[in-house]
């Protein structure tokens, strides 16, 4: 059983954002877009973009292109750091909140059906032995960047 886990923690993901593709399709949305827009609005505006790309798990310059596009389509702006001319500030625009307030009613419909059957206790209890698991998975790869010990 111990030998299954790792697969299905890793398939989850890509079901999750299966289903909420589909969902927000209509809402002519790409996955990198609403994925996007979804982490700055989480994240908080002004930030750089090497700080958006580092909480979404990209290259900075693989964010570029959807950072233009949502630009294009006047939900996002970029703006020059007042210190440093060259790095570029993400803000949301008035346009973009009643699309992510669709996202988010979109997201928490697919999160309850999700987790149909479970009760608040066993989600808590789940939250924690994930946290371990991540906890655990984090101490390798820090063991492991460490190289042998001389």
């Amino acid at each position: 059983m111990a030998s299954t886990i790792g697969f299905r923690i890793a398939r989850l993901p890509h079901l999750w954002r299966s289903i909420l593709d589909r969902r927000l399709a209509p809402l002519g949305l790409t996955q990198t877009r609403w994925v996007t827009l979804y982490h700055l609005w989480r994240l908080g505006e002004g930030h750089p973009q090497c700080d958006l790309a580092r909480a979404i798990g990209v290259e900075a310059p693989s964010l570029v292109r959807t950072l233009g596009q949502l630009e294009e389509q006047g939900l996002i702006e970029r703006r020059a750091c007042d210190n440093d001319r060259r790095s570029k500030r993400i803000y949301l625009t008035p346009a973009a909140m009643p699309l992510l307030e669709k996202i988010d009613s979109v997201a928490q419909l697919a999160r309850k059906e999700m987790f149909a059957g479970l009760t608040e206790e066993n989600l808590e209890q789940l939250n924690e032995w994930l946290a371990l698991i991540e906890s655990n998975g984090l101490a390798i790869q820090a063991r492991d960047q460490e190289g042998p010990a001389s």
